[in-house]
Order: structure tokens, then sequence, then C-alpha cells
């Protein structure tokens, strides 16, 4: 017949009045705890607690350049607007000045070409591109657009003065309020970092 098991074997518990009690000596659970707590786990320690002290959620995110659950990774190379050579809007590179000039100069010098042929036509925007064109290239841009628009129209305001006569002034009129709207337009692109394109000009200038 076979020796029926010792205390502390398959299961047996090592003490016969504690039916928790552990081989080794080990009781589960410890004195002092209540009974239906979680097994312990090998090793004779017990599982890391799920809240309160030395609780760690393993869903936080880590520091220290880990990754975010998910893989997404915190961004760190980032360029905010209007550095390392952010262009401003308008197609113009800016350095603090107004949105679309590299200064206020240039700002300046484009509104002078825009609304100035208003009051004296073509020499307007011819004085901005002479002053400013050979140094910036965006005041010559604007200096061009308006130039060319205000030769062409004022060919025809030329052709139509001749005419008023035959037309009761009409052939005068009209072609100098087209001046002032488009001249206007333009101006306000300009003061907001933008190139207005002219129509109904021949653009004698590139």
């Amino acid at each position: 017949m076979s020796e029926p098991p010792r205390p502390g074997e398959y299961g047996v518990p090592q003490d016969p009045n504690n039916p928790y009690s552990m081989p080794g000596g080990a009781q589960y659970p410890p004195p002092g705890q209540d009974y239906g707590q979680q097994p312990p786990v090998s090793g004779g320690g017990y599982p890391p607690p799920t809240s309160g002290a030395g609780y760690q959620d393993p869903n936080a995110y880590q520091q220290g350049g880990y990754q975010q659950p998910g893989g997404y990774q915190q961004p760190g190379g980032y360029q905010q607007p209007g550095q390392y050579g952010y262009q401003q809007p308008g197609g113009y590179p800016g350095a603090g000045g107004p949105v679309g000039y590299a200064n206020s100069d240039e700002k300046t010098w484009a509104l002078i070409a825009h609304f100035g042929g208003i009051f004296i036509g073509f020499i307007a925007p011819l004085i901005a591109l002479l002053a400013k064109g050979n140094e910036s290239p965006t005041v010559k841009a604007h200096a061009n657009e308006a130039l060319n628009f205000h030769i062409t129209w004022g060919i025809i305001l030329f052709v139509g003065a001749l005419l008023s006569i035959c037309t009761f002034g009409l052939t005068l009129i009209v072609p100098w309020i087209i001046i002032i709207v488009f001249a206007i337009i333009a101006g306000m692109k300009a003061n907001g970092g933008e190139l207005y394109r002219y129509p109904m000009t021949y653009r004698f200038i590139k």
C-alpha cells in the first residue's frame, strides 16, 4: 500500500489546523490580511497593487523619450511659423516685417507704386521701380505690374481725351473710373502682402 501524502506535498496544507498554510511555513493569506485576496505569485511575493501608493498605470505616458501608447511619438522637430526660413503668405520671405514683405520699406514702395498711379499715372510705379527695384524683387514685381497697367490705360486715356468731344466725355470718364478702381484693388492686395495681377493690361515690361 502506498504511503499517504505528507503535509506540504501535493496540495496538502503544511499545518493541518490551517488549510491556507503553504510549504516552507508560509501562510496564505499572511497574518493580519483578509481572506479572498489574490494568490501569491512565484517567489513568495504578491502581485503589485492595482491602486494607491506604488501603483503604475501600464498605459500611462512614459517620459524620457519613450513612445506614447499606440506608437505615437511626441513631436520634437516642429518649427514655429516665422522661424528658420518659414515663408509668410504671399510668396515673399518674411523677416519680422509686414506680411509678405521683408521689411516695412518694401511695403511702402509697393503701396506707392499702386496708389500713386491714381494721381500721377505711370510715374509713381516708375519711381518705385528705379528707387527700390534693383534691391528688392518684391518691390520690382509690384512696380512692374502697376507700371504696365498705367502705361496701357494712360494710352487709352489719352486717346479717350482726344475723342471726348465727339463722345461727350464718355471716352475720358470711363478709363478714369477703371484706373481708379483697379489701382485701389491692387493697393489693398499689396497692403495684405499679395501681388495683384491687373486685368486688361498689355505688359510692356516683364
